[in-house]
């Protein structure tokens, strides 16, 4: 997972795919974080992209640097614990001028039954389950 997460971290942006009645919904993310083993992205309960993830929690991101691309699926979990969402904004610092550990709006959630590939032109996919 540790790969994983220095993969997408060096990336800086990834799009992350949802779903929406049926439609798929894709945006940019910019937030990943290890904590207590696993691996956490972040956004705000009152995003539509929250919305669309408790719905249906399985999703897939993508992202590509230095001629590499990595795709990780799976379902998201919301953790309302304090203790996640705090490393989480100690680790992106700008965003504590729009949430906080003890808002309602702060959403922090982590990767199950995760599988990464990462892939390029010219080598064979390598796959990571976590």
């Amino acid at each position: 997972m540790n790969e994983i997460y220095e993969f997408i971290k060096a990336c800086g942006t990834y799009y992350l795919a949802t779903v929406e009645n049926g439609q798929p919904r894709v945006r940019p993310f910019g937030t990943i974080n290890l904590f207590d083993g696993k691996l956490y992205i972040q956004t705000g309960k009152c995003k539509n992209v929250s919305k669309q993830i408790q719905k249906t929690p399985c999703v897939e991101l993508c992202c590509m640097k230095d001629g590499e691309w990595l795709r990780l699926a799976g379902e998201l979990v919301r953790d309302d614990r304090r203790e996640p969402k705090a490393d989480m904004l100690e680790h992106y610092p700008d965003l504590k001028n729009m949430y906080s550990p003890d808002d309602d709006n702060t959403e922090v959630l982590y990767f199950k039954n995760a599988t990464a590939t990462i892939s390029s032109f010219t080598g064979a996919p390598r796959i990571v389950k976590f």
